[in-house]
């Protein structure tokens, strides 16, 4: 008689992928938070991949930053120059210059590195600015969102920085230009303007080590601080659903769209390669920065038309056009010409800021809010941010008063006396313009409810009449422009109480019902019509 055994096959064994994350979820509990996160629902629009350019284009940012990290040398130690580069052998120039032309000539594709990661800084910053339109003109900024748009603000303000502090690595002539710039602002600072210039730069202007202070500011500093803000951003995305505009079906009690897993993580996956092949097919065709045409720094030198990258636009502009007034105050000068750009770097980007908060106060809307506005239906914030946006563009056209002038045969002075009246005229008249074609569209929506779409079809009536045929909106239209709420006014309390008693208003209270006049007052809305003016209308009443 013969005994068998049987040893057991590795087939019955579990796959290896399936052990480690039996692995893992035994020690982190992955499998409740995937199940939990995975199948979360995100709206299908075109405005929201705005987001994702920005995400997409930070982590190149990063990558592209850690392999040019490991050629630049952030010294400022002078050495002659003896490098492939024929036009600058023999010029003296720092450590730092010297290795961004060794990445530049030397190092393979490090040129086209160089370009990848400042262009795709200027993506990131361009998308993030575009994205936080979108937010604010359709009110993606009310509760409970008020924390991540302060988020996404520090995370622009922060990519400022960062661009900045990255664009002054190279110590070329045109980035030396803009730290001067810098330590001028600094210096204009009363009282301790000559203390922080000296903190930064370890003495007088230039220094010998401010690039390698900025260095671990920019490649540690900001972009930690940067990629914690982003983390949380996202959890916060997650957290408090996502936005969606109105539609059939759609609340504030659910979203309708695609699950993450897997649909709308293939997509972000095939965008992201999108956004990789866009910002590398823009950097192997248009140079940006080239430093060896600039040469090296020199403080007594300025290179001809130095302009900052676009988002320090405005603060240069401000540079510009603010006239030079100075005031001698207790034998201390006061450089007024300086230190109200200063005020503007600062009040520009915080007035937008702060913007969520005072709505809410003006409104006293407390309720969350995750179906979004048409721009047009809210005219009053649509018109402030087409206001901020003309005080923007107004200070970047004047940051490049020479260009411009080169370029269209204009007076540069010409062009700074336009930018310093444009700064209070436009904002204004940008407002008012902006609000009436706000209620012209609200105008055309209650007629197309109440009338119908024009089909452009002419028929001649019977009496000899000519009109137009109009069609008849479908559900989904219709509900698309009535879905939105129109506020009311916030009304004062009486000024007596039930007792008699005359109760003196407050200078706030006060303030808050003129603001809340401006917002929702008689005017400042057009009415949607009701479904009685509907019914009416449709019934066959005057409806061709």
């Amino acid at each position: 008689m013969s005994t068998t055994t049987t040893k057991q096959s590795g087939a019955q064994r579990a796959p290896a992928g399936e052990r480690v994350a039996d692995w893992a979820d035994g020690r982190l509990g992955i499998y409740s938070l995937a199940k939990a996160n995975m199948r979360k629902i995100f709206p299908d629009h075109w405005s929201f991949m705005l987001g994702e350019v920005c995400m997409y284009s930070f982590i190149i940012i990063i990558l592209t930053g850690i392999y040019l990290t490991l050629f630049f040398h952030p010294s400022m130690n002078e050495v002659v120059y003896h490098g492939s580069y024929v036009p600058l052998q023999g010029v003296r120039m720092s450590e730092a210059f010297k290795s961004t032309l060794d990445i530049s000539f030397d190092v393979r594709g490090g040129l086209l590195m160089r370009q990848i990661h400042h262009w795709a800084a200027l993506i990131f910053l361009a998308a993030m600015f575009v994205h936080m339109m979108r937010v604010f003109f359709t009110g993606a900024f009310r509760k409970p969102r008020e924390v991540n748009w302060m988020f996404g603000f520090l995370l622009f303000v922060l990519g400022m920085l960062t661009g900045f502090t990255g664009y002054s690595l190279p110590d070329d002539l045109l980035s030396g230009t803009g730290v001067r710039i810098a330590d001028s602002m600094i210096l204009a600072v009363p009282l301790v303007g000559t203390y922080l210039s000296f903190y930064v730069f370890g003495g007088e202007f230039p220094g010998t080590d401010f690039v390698s202070r900025f260095f671990p500011i920019h490649v540690l500093l900001l972009p930690g601080i940067m990629l914690a803000l982003m983390v949380g951003h996202l959890i916060l995305v997650f957290h408090h659903k996502h936005t969606q505009f109105a539609g059939p079906g759609r609340t504030n009690k659910n979203v309708v769209g695609m699950p993450f897993m897997p649909v709308y993580m293939a997509k972000a996956g095939g965008f992201f390669f999108l956004v990789f092949g866009a910002i590398a097919a823009i950097s192997a065709i248009a140079t940006i920065n080239p430093v060896w045409d600039a040469g090296p720094y020199r403080p007594d030198h300025v290179s001809n038309g130095s302009q900052p990258d676009w988002y320090m636009g405005y603060t240069e502009g401000a540079v510009r056009a603010m006239p030079g007034w100075e005031w001698d105050v207790l034998g201390h000068t006061i450089n007024f010409g300086v230190l109200i750009p200063v005020v503007l770097l600062v009040a520009v980007p915080g007035v937008l800021a702060a913007y969520p908060f005072v709505e809410a106060w003006i409104t006293g809307d407390q309720r969350e809010h995750h179906i979004l506005d048409r721009p047009r239906n809210a005219p009053t914030r649509t018109a402030f941010g087409v206001a901020w946006l003309s005080w923007y563009g107004v200070l970047l056209l004047a940051g490049g008063n020479d260009l411009l002038g080169l370029l269209f045969q204009l007076s540069a002075n010409g062009v700074t006396w336009f930018a310093r009246i444009g700064f209070f005229v436009v904002p204004p008249l940008a407002f008012v313009i902006t609000r009436r074609i706000c209620l012209g569209l609200q105008r055309r929506d209650r007629d197309k409810v109440l009338h119908g779409r024009e089909s452009g079809i002419i028929k001649r009536l019977p009496h000899g009449e000519f009109v137009e045929v109009h069609e008849p909106l479908t559900q989904e239209q219709l509900h698309v422009l009535t879905a939105h709420e129109q506020g009311r006014p916030v009304a004062l309390e009486s000024a007596v109480d039930d007792n008699g008693v005359e109760r003196k208003l407050t200078r706030k209270e006060k303030l808050r019902a003129r603001l809340s006049q401006g917002y929702f007052g008689e005017g400042k809305q057009i009415p949607k019509p009701t479904t009685e003016e509907y019914l009416e209308i449709t019934s066959g009443h005057g409806h061709h």
